[in-house]
């Protein structure tokens, strides 16, 4: 026999905060982390789990590399044009320390005689260039030069503040 079970929240005994508040208007399912837990943990496939708050991208930014026009973007307070082919990702909120992962391509010409391109942190010891609430970014093309891309991509993974 199937059963259904119809409600709007899921509440702990004896307390007012919800567990679980699900908004049937819009789809919208909210998890509440702040009854003493530490983590929310998500069952992926197979037997896998996951830590759902260290398993999520922290920001995320797609702009331009002439200029700083940002098309898309997430924790992104804003981009500084550092020179030709230097970019700085400012956060909206910091993150925890500096040694979070920075993901970083570039979009280019393909009908441009310098088709290799490569964009990373700009850093010499790897930290360098890497603050809790910044990223200095550096993009260059197959000549050697610094060059300025189509467009930038970047993603952070790591703890918040």
């Amino acid at each position: 026999m199937v059963s259904t079970l119809k409600l709007t929240k899921i509440q702990i005994p004896n307390s007012d905060s919800d567990v679980i508040s699900l908004d049937a208007s819009s789809g919208n399912v909210t998890l509440n982390k702040t009854l003493g837990g530490t983590s929310i943990t998500v069952q992926g496939e197979g037997t896998a789990t996951t830590n759902l708050q260290q398993g999520l991208s922290k920001l995320f930014v797609k702009f331009s590399g002439d200029g700083t026009t940002v098309n898309a973007s997430f924790n992104t307070g804003s981009i500084t044009d550092s020179g030709t082919g230097y970019h700085r990702v400012n956060f909206t909120n910091n993150m925890s320390e500096v040694h979070y992962v920075t993901h970083s391509t570039t979009a280019h010409n393909y009908g441009a005689s310098n088709n290799g391109w490569s964009s990373g942190v700009a850093s010499d010891n790897g930290t360098n260039g890497m603050t809790t609430s910044t990223v200095q970014l550096s993009h260059g093309n197959s000549g050697g030069s610094n060059a300025d891309p189509t467009a930038v991509h970047v993603s952070l993974d790591g703890d918040l503040a």
